[in-house]
């Protein structure tokens, strides 16, 4: 979603009015017999045989699939739109953006964001459940309420977390969204929620534009890797999201791109562009799944008007230990 100070500027910019019709997972257009389509700010993440996405929409709608290509619609998180306490808080909000999904403690924590565009008052929800499984007796989302929230004096935005377990005790919780960049600070495994007066770090910043967001940590033979989303979304096939990665051995940085230079200094390898049909992809969420690492990723189809669609790729590691995104899956997996 465009979390971004862009509409301060006067940047053309698609309004939520314009957007929410297209990420409404009971639009009218969206194919039945896979739900790929009006999928936006997409998080991956696996029960069982199962897998889950969860993506920005009214309620948060679910998908699930059990071989990543073919995937159906079963609901939504919230039956309402957006829980009470969050439209309180941010009334000119409209539909929940970005969800992102851990387990831990027992429990799966989804953590979603709360805002309107062009400003910094947001909130951070979590809601967390036993079971992703909707036949379950133990299906029951739980709404724990705000986890963080960002104020119009702050120079970053509480929007588009991801969190990674530290431990059993804590938690990596980072953020942010245009404004100053990507942040982390620390959260308790035992809330899902970031500790009182735990610093504010700046992992990753860019200026001119500062068009910057949706950052998920990895950590992988050492290193920590950032992943993040540079440029805008939600223009349709004038959107040119990309995503980038850069690399760390400690968690709070410094983070590096593959050619050295630090992501707050604008840095950032591309991982993935526009390539063809595939226009902007990006916010991504990465699946450690056995051997396989996944990402999951939106782009806007040019052979569909633009419609934000949902993609699935295997993730590569070279020698080196830099990631690489291998082409879309369109047959069922071979998992080892």
């Amino acid at each position: 979603m465009p979390r971004s100070n862009f509409l301060k500027t006067g940047r053309l910019a698609l309004g939520l009015a314009g957007l929410a019709p297209l990420l409404s997972p009971s639009a009218p257009t969206q194919p039945r017999a896979n739900a790929v389509k009006f999928v936006h700010d997409p998080c991956l993440i696996k029960e069982g045989s199962d897998y889950y996405v969860f993506s920005t929409g009214k309620g948060i709608p679910i998908r699930r699939s059990r071989d990543l290509i073919h995937w159906e619609a079963i609901g939504q998180v919230f039956a309402q739109d957006t829980p009470g306490w969050a439209r309180a808080a941010v009334p000119k909000s409209e539909i929940i953006w970005a969800p992102d999904i851990a387990y831990f403690q027992g429990r799966y924590h989804l953590y979603y964001s709360v805002s309107s565009f062009g400003s910094n008052r947001s909130v951070i929800g979590l809601a967390t459940n036993k079971t992703l499984n909707p036949l379950s007796t133990d299906y029951l989302w739980r709404d724990e309420g705000k986890a963080f929230e960002s104020q119009p004096g702050d120079d970053y935005n509480a929007i588009d977390s991801n969190v990674l377990p530290q431990g059993k005790a804590r938690l990596a919780f980072v953020f942010g969204s245009f404004w100053s960049g990507v942040k982390l600070t620390t959260a308790d495994q035992k809330t899902g929620k970031p500790l009182p007066g735990a610093p504010i770090r700046a992992l990753a910043r860019r200026s001119s534009p500062d068009a910057i967001e949706a950052p998920f940590l990895v950590r992988r033979n050492g290193f920590y890797y950032l992943f993040a989303s540079f440029d805008f979304c939600c223009r349709g096939v004038r959107s040119d999201y990309n995503l980038r990665v850069g690399r760390a051995r400690h968690l709070e940085g410094p983070y590096e791109d593959r050619a050295g230079k630090l992501l707050t200094e604008g840095g950032g390898t591309v991982l993935l562009a526009t390539q063809g049909q595939v226009i902007g992809p990006g916010h991504c969420a990465i699946l450690k799944d056995g051997r396989r690492w996944w990402l999951a990723h939106h782009f806007y189809d040019g052979a569909d008007n633009g419609v934000p669609t949902l993609q699935i790729r295997p993730l590569a590691w070279d020698a080196q230990g830099w990631p690489s995104a291998g082409e879309p899956v369109s047959a069922t997996p071979k998992v080892p």
